[in-house]
């Protein structure tokens, strides 16, 4: 009865809303508590005729009474003179707390109907508003349209659609296209039209049925809103319409209600904007609503109506980085001479298969629903189906719209013009389903989530789409009419197909997941699944499928929970209300009686405990044998086979398989002998014998008594499932390695029908005449297929190698294939067998392709590194390898190296993910590089290169997909940006491929192919074809164009339909001469086959050095662009030259540096002085002091070595109120962490102690023995290098440009005082390296790879003596021990060997340009050291140190010394000591490299040895050793600084600290220790003695956000140490309590879901209250670990900000001894009193702080703090965004401001002094206040970098704690 009161009682709700039109609202509460249950309310049936031609919203509903509406903040109805009527005003700027409603409750509905949706409003002017629409769909699902100018780009979900709003302006000339923001100050009054129904049509594919509700947010003026299926059209008169009888346009002119007053003159689109989304015809899924800018096109007919200008037509044209869409019409819509069709639809979904089986399944519900959406403003009737492609119509390119070929206006032709024509595959879910047709001519069988049904004879594939999953079961009735398949997934799919037709007949939810089994009646009119249910209990279904034929629906007959296991169950053929099962310890029979389906159990005597797999049914051989009485065969995983008396529910016998028991006669038996048996996983049964499938790999055929095996065939992997033919004449098999084959009985033959990769396939490579493919999947293997025949030819493996990618050669029978170990072998297909080996990568290769002549090869590995071959006769030759060049994250394949089809050029993303390369192929030369993250500006993410592949020849464009779903078409020589396809796919394009013609396109990505118009003529420009279940790997046209492959799950083979490439003629033919001549040439270049004289050994691997990788006599490219200023004749005329100088160094590679003392020098080659002047300027011209122009080449190196600053965002002060000296209340005690984003930025001398490191911005200055402190501050950057003189009296120190300076910082320090006794200016970006001379005379100094100059300074002045600008960026700088005026500097793949000569005041600069050994490629040399007398040391980025003889500037020996880039070296003869970014130091014993210098060959050994290695936490930054190398000091990016020991084998910590921010810091009670968190997921206590780390708490893949120390209690002291424990809140939401005193984790707590932003101890420590992201705070028990209190008072905002305090029991009128906040980043403060062993907690106060409206972004302001004032009960502070910069003192019992303190910018932390009245604040501009209050001079601290993120006094108030970034400083108050 209840049921049925509902149910009247909603059909009277309904009715009533019929009756009284618009209803009252409130009716419809009851709906709204069933939706509380969990219920979505029923859909509102209405009567829209009230609702015609159009309704008022606020008039119909009376907003001005605020009865049906709700409202919220400030809005306010006012009267407005310009619009003669009342508007709405709404401000406020939080769209929580500001907004109208409609209507007043969200359970409620207002039911509107109307198609458009009327919007009138306009901006606040400079500010951000929010519009909130929410629609119901057909199936009734609730979805929000919101949209807004403060999003930045276009967002969705099932639920949810989020547009950007661009506001434009009264001048259209400075109108901001396309870019949201704030409101224009000028922004006009809006129209907006909104298209409900083609919105959820286009952007969700759903059906609108009416529009919810409605909520206007924050900084909106509005008119009116108004609901109408009309399209009302503004400055269009009544008179007018009728004279232009544009009602039967589907146009109406704007209701008086609606229209906006327009003066006498004036035209309504000069005052005005109007905004129709989308627009009409619109096609393409807009990314942002905002006004058009019209232009009119050519050839375009418009309609002029009387008085009325003509219309213009909106083009979709815009600039290359106009990332959004225009949509608003500025003038009249253009009216179409025919009357458009009121209803239109999107094309429809079209499924590919060939012959019926393509058609749309008729009854299909998805399919149905999708034909049933409607698109606004298309006028085209909708397509007819079609049996070929899969085909879904997309939508027309972003931003262009060409005109389109007559005739063929829609899109592509045909229509679809892809055809599925092959599958290669089996399986999926699992390879144990195959069945026979009922004729036995046909095999049908899943491949993932296609259904193939495979014809013996002809070897035809008919396939049945529409799973959108993996095919999990398959079951065919017994009459082969109707075939029944389930997917796998939650969702519990099942299909029901006309199996002759092909046509699906029902699509049903099973609510089974996990499906096991699937069983049809032998008359087709039952079917039973077995599978999990949601709570993973097994459940059994039974369906009538009887109506189904005959257009009904599938009906459940019975259902039934069991607690046995069951792997197989089937319906008894005799009876459809039987079926049998099996499973883990039981077989079963059940029965459907009365709509209850119950089971009885098999008594199984001794075999109870066997675990059965398989059942079958005897076949009788007669009808006289009752049905009941035939016997039942269920096999086992032991080997046994039971015989089931069905009838008697018993067994009557039972035998086993057991291995190998071979008779007299050969043939197995099944006895009842005890051993391990073989386990059989299928069995099926025939009249005459039986077949059983087991884990052995063998199909036998058994006499029916088991007797006797009569035939069997082995299989390579164990048989998943046998199935004997209706005929009695075939075996079916299917192995678990996905092979599906038959055995003929007769024949005694073994068909093999399809074989499969076990994991997906990565990539493909097709033969030059298509008929083999080679495919490489995740189940290691390389497989080559016959693509006519579907069977597989070869199978390659490599023992414990893993092959990665491999490619066919284009005229060779020849495959290539890269494996993981970097080996890259080549086979011959015609002799079966390995060609070729060459290990030229040491990691995984990702890229390996062939040049379309044939002539070349290329590969690259994970380390980026590119390879070239060339390809003669029998011999492969390497002719360079380049390192470093290609994206390690590039993905693999074919199409990461892409040749352009003319052989000439080589493309592919590097040498990061942002940028694209363009290589001459033949040389390697570098010829383009183009960054495509900087190619749209106002995109707000980092834009990223996926794939690149070549265009056509002729046009010379390269096509690049990206991570943001787009195709960039650039200009191949240049660079430039052609045009931009975009959106591409929902996710990012995996492959793309151009046809040979130039005139299609291919792409693949999520599970979708596209087709596309190249030249994107139409207005439909692609088509989309479904069909594989799991993501496109690779897409292809095979070299014919004649079809197209794609791999993913399966190898697909689709028919290309479209009309054959036309061939166009020059307009000039060769000559028959010229002819001969372009075949010769072309024929000499062509290598010949590989299998003309096979080789008779394979080569084996060269076990010496590297071979020659760069065969080219040239230097590669950039190491000659260094150059003299003045001529050889010049050179000679220079005090102390000699012509004999100049002879000898007339090589390019020598340089001449010279300086007068006064200007700069300009580095010029000998070569080529001439060609670098200007032709204007004579050579004698005199030389400017100016500054040369910088280089060129920009790109950072790929070297760690190089340094690369942290970004800030932060700035200097603008004020700094230092105090005056002896006056400091803070002294800076101690800096915890070292800086490993630094480079050489630690140095130690071992003969007077002198230690220092940077920290930030500061030197500290340690001493090693006590562990005391001293801090240099000079510097307002993060500090690069440092180094020491030699003598160890001066330390020059590196900092980059501070604000107001044009140049870095270069700090010279005193180290026996610390005074800074001067600064040098002169590199404009970073300085990268400095070195002394030995004898101190010099200091050289080197800028970055922006920079590019080398500096030399005289000490004794610290002028600048000369500055050189150098081509190459430089890592590294080093004088010669040996010789003062020698020194020598690394960078791109070389060596410069300078010599300073000097002769009075001019200086005088020579230069050596060593390059690099060719056998080592274009390499980076990264760090260097002179070693003994002659010797220099370098180290590369790809692990190799090389030798030089500095005598003969020349290399002469090098090995490979460690897997990574070597960034560290020190040489203290006869040891040698590495470091590199694999995180290892090595020494090394390099006594013989003297002697091998010396004797070369001759010398008796000439060796390297490894003696000791070290592995630390991070890569190698610093080093510094004693004279021996026997001890040191070392430094690395993780922040630590180790002492090492080689001869004792140790590494200690000497310094550590965060690597990344520091996220809170806290001192313990006794303030003999403090603790930081990090977002590295650390908690590490400190001792503040010595600062040294006491304990580290590490989290993995968490970020640590919080913490706090217990307080200690209430009058014990000392504090015990035991009792010491630390609260952490994690960014999964987790609270962790450490136990200090036993390093360990005590307790782990999940109060909240969303990531921790605050933590603390009440003040007795018996509580932990945790505030999170959303806004929650949470009160939890330690003890118990039980959370007692969920407080969402802020809920929405996150929580900065949790304190607690002592109070009196009964102060401020409230009980509770603890008094405690909590602050949000909405600027809002609560206040609580609470009793937590009373378990009381009342609010006491809420404080709401005002604010302007601010940035975008709540996480751009700065952070609302708050705090209880400790020498003022009563009072609480707050600092944060607000009206005014400054400090609130807010008294709780007066509930006022008590005073405020200006404070110079917005405080980013607040810690207020428990001992004295101080306030430390920290501030963005990286400044440190210590404010005396209540008032007194501030006090200014320097010694931050970056913002001062945190700040916290100890609690005796004797000691302040700060943080920035990853540094943490400890100050003391020697004065509190």
């Amino acid at each position: 009865m209840m049921g049925l009161t509902l149910g009247l009682g909603r059909l009277r709700t309904c009715r009533q809303w019929s009756a009284n039109g618009a209803g009252d609202l409130g009716a419809y509460r009851d709906n709204g508590g069933v939706s509380r249950l969990g219920f979505h309310p029923p859909m509102i049936p209405v009567l829209a005729a009230w609702q015609r031609p159009y309704l008022n919203i606020f008039k119909h509903f009376r907003v001005e009474e605020w009865k049906r509406s709700a409202k919220e903040g400030d809005v306010a109805a006012l009267t407005d003179t310009r619009m003669k009527g009342t508007i709405y005003r709404i401000r406020g700027s939080n769209p929580a707390s500001s907004y109208l409603q409609l209507p007043r409750a969200g359970t409620q509905s207002l039911g509107l109907t109307g198609r458009y949706l009327y919007l009138l409003f306009r901006p606040l002017p400079r500010k951000h508003f929010l519009v909130h629409l929410d629609v119901t769909t057909e199936e009734n699902q609730v979805v929000r349209i919101s949209f807004s100018n403060l999003f930045k780009e276009f967002k969705s979900s099932a639920t949810w659609l989020q547009f950007p709003f661009v506001c434009g302006t009264a001048s259209e000339g400075t109108a901001r296209r396309g870019v949201p923001g704030a409101a224009p100050a000028d922004a006009r009054w809006t129209c907006l039209v909104l298209d409900l129904p083609s919105i959820l049509a286009l952007y969700l594919s759903r059906s609108y049925n009416h529009l919810r509700g409605v909520k206007l947010c924050c900084n909106l003026l509005v008119r009116n809103l108004c609901t109408s299926d009309l399209l009302f059209e503004p400055g269009v008169t009544f008179s007018r319409a009728r004279l232009g009888d544009l009602s039967c346009r589907g146009v109406a002119p704007m209701p008086r209600e609606l229209a906006f007053p327009v003066p006498k003159g004036e035209k309504w689109h000069d005052l005005y904007d109007y905004i129709r989304f989308p627009s009409e015809g619109a096609k393409l899924l807009h990314d942002s609503i905002q006004k058009s800018f019209p232009h009119p096109v050519a050839g375009d007919q418009v309609l002029e109506e009387p008085g009325h200008p003509p219309t213009q037509l909106v083009t979709h044209s815009r600039a290359v980085c106009d990332p959004s869409l225009v949509q608003q019409i500025n003038s009249p819509k253009a009216v179409p001479r025919r009357c458009p069709a009121i209803t239109k639809s999107i094309p429809e979904v079209h499924l590919a298969a060939p012959g019926p089986l393509g058609a749309v399944p008729a009854g299909d519900p998805v399919l149905e629903e999708k034909q049933k959406l409607h698109s606004a403003g298309d006028t085209r009737q909708p397509l007819p189906l079609s049996d070929g492609g899969i085909h879904v119509y997309a939508h027309q390119r972003r931003g262009q719209t060409s005109r389109a070929v007559r005739g063929s206006e829609e899109g592509l032709v045909p229509d679809p013009i892809l055809k599925l024509r092959t599958i290669i595959g089996f399986g999926g879910c699992s390879t144990k389903w195959a069945l026979w047709t009922r004729d036995s001519r046909a095999v049908v069988y899943p491949c993932h989530a296609v259904i193939v049904a495979l014809l013996l004879e002809t070897g035809e594939q008919r396939f049945f789409l529409g799973h959108t999953d993996k095919v999990a079961a398959l079951a065919l009735g017994g009459s082969s009419t109707v075939l029944a398949s389930a997917q796998a997934g939650p969702r519990g799919l099942a299909r029901l197909w006309d199996f002759p037709a092909g046509t699906c007949l029902c699509l049903f939810k099973t609510h089974l997941q996990s499906l096991v089994s699937l069983s049809f009646s032998h008359s087709g009119d039952v079917l039973c699944g077995v599978g999990k249910d949601v709570h993973s209990r097994t459940m059994v279904v039974v369906w009538n499928t009887a109506q189904v034929t005959r257009g009904g629906g599938v009906t459940v007959l019975a259902k039934a929970h069991t607690d046995v296991d069951i792997q197989a169950m089937k319906i008894a053929f005799f009876d459809d209300s039987r079926m049998v099962s099996c499973g883990r310890d039981n077989i079963r029979l059940w029965r459907v009686r009365s709509g209850a389906l119950r089971s009885c159990a098999v008594s199984l005597g001794e075999y109870h405990g066997l675990e059965f797999t398989d059942l079958a049914f005897e076949r009788g051989p007669g009808p006289e044998q009752e049905p009941e009485e035939r016997a039942l065969f269920v096999c086992s995983r032991s080997g046994h086979v039971l015989e089931v008396d069905y009838k008697n529910v018993c067994v009557r016998s039972a035998r086993r398989l057991l291995p190998a028991q071979p008779q007299g006669d050969g043939q197995e038996q099944a006895g009842s002998s005890s051993g391990s048996g073989i386990a059989i996983n299928s069995i099926s049964m025939s009249s005459t014998f039986c077949a059983t499938g087991s884990e052995d790999g063998y199909v036998r055929l058994w006499v029916l008594d088991f007797s006797a095996a009569v035939l069997e065939a082995e299989h390579e992997a164990s048989v998943s499932s046998v199935c004997i033919s209706p005929d009695s004449h075939k075996v079916l098999s299917t192995t678990a390695a996905g092979s599906l084959g038959y055995l003929d009985v007769q024949a005694r033959d073994y068909s093999t029908l399809m074989r499969s990769h076990e994991g997906s396939v990565l990539a493909f490579s097709v033969e030059g005449k298509w008929q083999q493919i080679a495919t490489v999947s995740q189940d290691s293997t390389i497989r080559v297929w016959d693509l006519a025949s579907r069977q597989q030819l070869y199978d390659f493996s490599a023992a414990e190698e893993t092959p990665c990618t491999v490619a066919f050669h284009p005229c060779w029978e020849m495959l290539a294939c890269g494996f993981d170990s970097g080996v890259v072998r080549i086979f011959s297909l015609a002799a079966s067998d390995l060609l070729l080996e060459h290990k030229q990568h040491r990691t995984a290769v990702t890229g390996l392709t062939f040049s379309p002549d044939g002539n070349l090869m290329f590969s690259s590995c994970l380390q980026g590194t590119l390879a070239l071959y060339r390809l003669v006769a029998q011999k492969v030759q390497v002719l360079r390898v380049l390192g470093n060049v290609v994206a390690r994250d590039a993905g693999s394949g074919v199409d990461t190296l892409v040749v352009s089809g003319d052989s000439r050029l080589l493309a592919f993303v590097g040498p990061s993910q942002y940028v694209v390369t363009v290589m001459e192929a033949c040389s390697l030369d570098e010829l383009l590089r183009v960054d495509i993250s900087i190619l749209d500006l106002h995109s707000t993410i980092l834009d990223s290169a996926v794939k690149v592949c070549f265009g056509p020849v002729p046009q010379g464009e390269l096509l690049v997909s990206t991570s943001s779903n787009k195709i960039l078409v650039l200009d191949a020589k240049t660079g430039r940006l052609v045009r931009e396809v975009s959106p591409v796919h929902k996710l990012s394009c995996s492959s793309l491929a151009l046809s040979k013609d130039g005139q299609y396109l291919l792409t693949a990505g999520d599970k979708v192919i596209k087709v596309w118009d190249y030249r994107m003529r139409f207005n439909i420009n692609f088509q989309v074809f479904i069909g594989h279940s799991e993501p496109v790997h690779q897409v292809a046209f095979t070299p014919n164009q004649e079809h197209v492959i794609s791999v993913g799950d399966a190898i697909f083979l689709w028919d290309f339909l479209a009309p054959p490439p036309v061939k166009s003629f020059p307009a000039r033919a060769l000559s028959p001469a010229s002819t001969r001549v372009l075949r010769s040439d072309s024929s000499s270049e062509k290598p010949k086959d590989g299998s003309e004289t096979p080789r008779q050994t394979v080569p084996l691997p060269l076990l010496s050095s590297p071979p020659c990788l760069d065969v080219s006599s040239v230097h590669p490219a950039g190491f000659q662009s260094i150059s003299s200023e003045s001529d050889r004749e010049e050179e000679a005329d220079l005090p102390g030259s000699s012509s004999k100088v100049a002879k000898e160094h007339r090589d390019a590679s020598v340089i001449v540096v010279e300086s007068d003392g006064n200007e700069e020098s300009v580095v010029r080659p000998k070569g080529r002085q001439e060609s670098s002047r200007s032709p204007e300027k004579p050579a004698d011209e005199p030389r400017k002091g100016t500054r040369p122009p910088k280089s060129q080449c920009c790109i950072r190196p790929d070297s760690y070595r190089h340094f690369t600053p942290r970004f800030k965002a932060s700035v200097l002060p603008q004020s700094f109120l230092s105090p005056p000296a002896g006056s400091e209340v803070l002294k800076l005690k101690a800096v915890i962490g070292y800086n490993g984003n630094g480079r050489g930025n630690m140095v130690w001398n071992p003969d007077t102690g002198f230690f220092a490191y940077s920290c930030g911005c500061v030197i500290v200055v340690e001493d090693l023995h006590s562990g005391s402190q001293s801090h240099w501050l000079g510097h307002a950057e993060e500090i690069s290098t440092l180094t020491l003189s030699h003598h160890a009296q001066v330390l020059a120190s590196a900092s980059g440009q501070r604000d107001g300076d044009s140049h870095c910082q270069i700090c010279i320090w005193s180290t026996q005082d610390g005074a800074c006794t001067a600064e040098l200016f002169h590199h404009e970006t970073q300085v990268q390296a400095m070195a002394f001379s030995w004898d101190d005379r010099f200091l050289v100094t080197i800028g970055d790879y922006s920079d590019q100059t080398m500096a030399l300074w005289s000490t004794n002045t610290f002028e600048l003596v000369l500055s050189t600008r150098i081509s190459e960026p430089v890592h590294d700088v080093a004088f010669s021990p040996f010789s003062h005026q020698d020194l020598a500097c690394v960078g791109r793949g070389a060596v410069t060997f300078w010599v300073l000569e000097q002769q009075g005041a001019a200086v005088r600069l020579k230069a050596h340009h060593a390059p690099a050994p060719a056998m080592l490629g274009l390499v980076e040399l990264t760090s260097l050291c002179h070693g003994a007398e002659a010797l220099l040391y370098t180290g590369t980025n790809s692990g190799h140190i090389c030798v030089w003889d500095t005598e003969t500037n020349s290399c002469f020996m090098t090995w490979e010394a460690d897997e990574g880039e070597i960034g560290v070296l020190l040489c203290r003869h006869p040891r040698l000591l590495s470091g590199s970014n694999t995180k290892r130091i090595r020494l090394w014993c390099v006594a013989t490299v003297q002697e091998l210098r010396l004797k070369g060959p001759d010398a008796r050994c000439g060796s390297v040895l490894l003696e000791h290695e070290i592995t630390l936490d991070g890569t190698i930054v610093s080093a510094a050793f004693d004279d021996s190398l026997e001890m040191g000091i070392v430094g690395t990016t993780a922040g630590t600084l180790w002492y090492i020991n080689w001869v004792e084998s140790t590494s200690i910590r000497l310094i550590s600290g965060h690597k990344n921010k520091v996220t809170e810091v806290c001192f313990s009670p006794d303030e003999r220790h403090c603790a930081t968190c990090g977002e590295d997921g650390s908690v590490r206590i400190w001792a503040l003695g010595s600062t040294e780390l006491v304990v580290q708490f590490q989290v993995l893949n968490q970020s640590c956000q919080c913490l706090a120390w217990k307080p200690g209690p209430v009058g014990v002291w000392p504090y015990p140490g035991e009792g010491q424990h630390v609260v952490a809140g994690y960014s999964d939401g987790t609270v962790r309590v450490f136990s200090v005193s036993r390093t360990e984790m005590e307790l782990k707590m999940h109060p909240h879901a969303a990531a921790l932003t605050a933590v603390t101890y009440s003040t007795d420590g018996e509580m932990i209250l945790s505030g999170g992201k959303d806004g929650i705070v949470a009160v939890s028990s330690p003890r118990t670990g039980m959370t007692i209190h969920v407080l969402a008072d802020h809920k929405g905002s996150p929580i900065t900000v949790l304190q607690c305090t002592r109070k009196q029991y009964h102060d401020l009128g409230v009980e509770g001894g603890e008094l405690w906040l909590a602050a949000s980043s909405d600027r809002r403060v609560s206040v609580w009193a609470s009793d937590w062993l009373q378990d009381k907690c009342e609010l006491l106060d809420w404080l709401s702080f005002p604010a302007p409206a601010g940035p975008e972004a709540l996480d751009s302001l700065p952070p609302s703090l708050a705090a209880f004032c400790p020498w003022e009960h009563g009072v609480l502070v707050y600092v944060g965004f607000g009206l005014q910069k400054e400090a609130l003192f807010y008294s709780l019992r007066k509930k006022q401001v008590l005073r405020k303190i200006s404070l110079p910018a917005f405080a980013t932390s607040l810690s207020l002094s428990p001992a004295a009245p101080f306030m430390a604040l920290g501030f963005g501009d990286r400044l440190l206040r210590l404010q005396p209050c209540p008032g007194g001079a501030p006090q200014d601290y320097a010694g931050h970098d970056d913002t001062v993120q945190l700040c916290r006094f100890a609690p005796s108030g004797r000691r302040l704690l700060t943080a920035s970034h990853s540094a943490v400083l400890v100050w003391e108050l020697p004065g509190a």
